[in-house]
């Protein structure tokens, strides 16, 4: 036997199992066999390899589906320029660290080919791609930045995209260019910033575009100029310039996009019941009716709505539309962003809401700026609230997200004979603490440490 795991717990990603001591079989990167028996005396396995998880609990590696920042190709739907080599492999290494095993980098124009850092060994995660290249959301990139996107990016189809490995579509959409969290910390800043020389936070970012747009997008919905004029005076933008020229700035960042953005929900939908893969889409108040009417028009798609959870829903909303979307077909993704531990700008109120109701399929980090947290955290906490068991909570994050992406992650998120070994070892007491990482059969984190 190469590996051996035993005197740990062992949650089975099913949703249901939990064994309280169990012992893991791993050879040729497989499971080889799972005994939930005590073992009798002289009875061990000889093994290559061998992990004490006395203490802790073993169960699938996290299947994050739905993340940004992980390659070097064009990044987030804006198809802004890649990040630095040293900032991807800084995410990468964070998200190994925090469990996850398979990763799928959802920012949708760049190529299967850019997964891989030049010059760099392989990361020890599979990490794949998706691919939203339909002429409305490539034009809605454009609008925003494009700055990432070379002819080849601009020329690819879904049907190339998928020939050459991308195992997923979308993101249709994006805080980027409907106006989500991206313009929050990233464009409505920088065009504040180069128009007065005046730093702003996102949440200040945030204020200023629902005062001037309302959560929906829908300049109808903004503050009438007098009472935007005491937004920004409550904002600390008292002298520094009148509700007028805040409210060009704001709309000329935000609404280019936007029309284009939601039309490329339909060709996503289209598409994805064309060739039978997921799709995942940016759920959010501003695109939740044209995200419900894409589920309604393809009933025979696998329409999965991300971050179910997003901070421009109201809690109540973000049930109400979550529970439609379900009750039509689609998957219920809820993301962990910043709210859990960092709280940067996002709070738990929406998440711990679907938790509530039991709605939710899956959950994933998204980017949150690169300031998201674990999705074991989220997990802990779900378990530490009694809102889920450890079982159930775990198969959020590994046997369901393999059902729904099999794709991409069909041989793995069960601790079982034949399935892929990716497994984790995560503290019994705190299930966000992760102990050691096994890929493919392989040690790749040991006590706390990349190997």
């Amino acid at each position: 036997m190469e590996l051996v795991i035993r005197n740990g717990g062992l949650i089975t990603g099913d949703g249901k199992t939990f064994h309280k001591r169990a012992t893991v079989y791993v050879r040729e990167g497989r499971i080889a066999g799972v005994d939930s028996e005590e073992p009798a005396a002289g009875a061990d396995i000889a093994a290559l390899e061998t992990i004490d998880a006395a203490g802790g609990i073993v169960m699938p590696g996290v299947i994050n589906a739905h993340t940004h920042g992980c390659i070097r190709g064009p990044s987030m739907p804006c198809g802004s320029a890649p990040f630095e080599a040293e900032e991807v492999a800084y995410f990468r290494n964070r998200h190994l660290l925090q469990g996850t095993t398979t990763l799928l980098n959802v920012c949708g124009l760049a190529m299967p080919d850019e997964v891989d850092v030049a010059e760099t060994e392989p990361h020890a995660m599979d990490i794949r791609v998706s691919t939203a290249h339909t002429p409305n959301n490539i034009q809605a990139a454009l609008v925003v930045d494009g700055k990432g996107l070379s002819t080849r990016h601009l020329s690819a189809t879904i049907d190339k995209m998928l020939d050459a490995g991308a195992v997923a579509l979308g993101e249709a959409g994006g805080g980027q260019t409907l106006g989500g969290g991206a313009q929050e910390y990233r464009f409505i800043p920088h065009a504040i910033q180069r128009e007065f020389g005046v730093e702003v936070t996102p949440a200040t970012a945030r204020s200023l575009k629902n005062a001037v747009l309302g959560r929906f997008l829908d300049p109808a919905d903004g503050l009438s100029n007098p009472r935007l004029q005491d937004e920004l005076e409550r904002c600390g933008f008292s002298g520094v310039t009148d509700a007028s020229h805040v409210r060009d700035i704001v709309t000329r960042s935000v609404m280019p996009s936007v029309s284009l953005s939601l039309a490329g929900f339909d060709e996503i939908a289209r598409e994805a019941e064309r060739v039978g893969y997921p799709a995942i889409f940016h759920n959010a108040a501003p695109s939740a009716k044209r995200l419900i009417a894409a589920v309604e028009k393809h009933p025979h798609a696998c329409l999965v709505a991300g971050h179910s959870n997003h901070p421009s829903f109201l809690p109540d909303e973000a049930i109400s539309i979550a529970q439609d979307l379900k009750s039509k077909g689609a998957v219920i993704d809820v993301s962990t962003l910043d709210c859990i531990g960092t709280r940067w700008r996002n709070d738990p109120t929406n998440l711990d809401a679907l938790i509530d109701t039991g709605c939710v399929d899956t959950i994933s980090t998204d980017f949150a700026g690169g300031h998201w947290d674990g999705v074991l955290e989220a997990i802990q906490r779900m378990v530490g609230k009694k809102q889920l068991s450890a079982a159930a909570a775990v198969a959020l994050a590994t046997g369901n997200v393999a059902r729904v992406f099999p794709q991409m992650a069909g041989d793995r998120g069960l601790i079982e004979k034949g399935k892929r070994a990716d497994l984790i070892v995560v503290d019994n007491v705190n299930l966000s603490r992760v102990r050691h990482v096994v890929i493919a059969g392989r040690i790749v984190v040991r006590n706390g440490r990349l190997l």
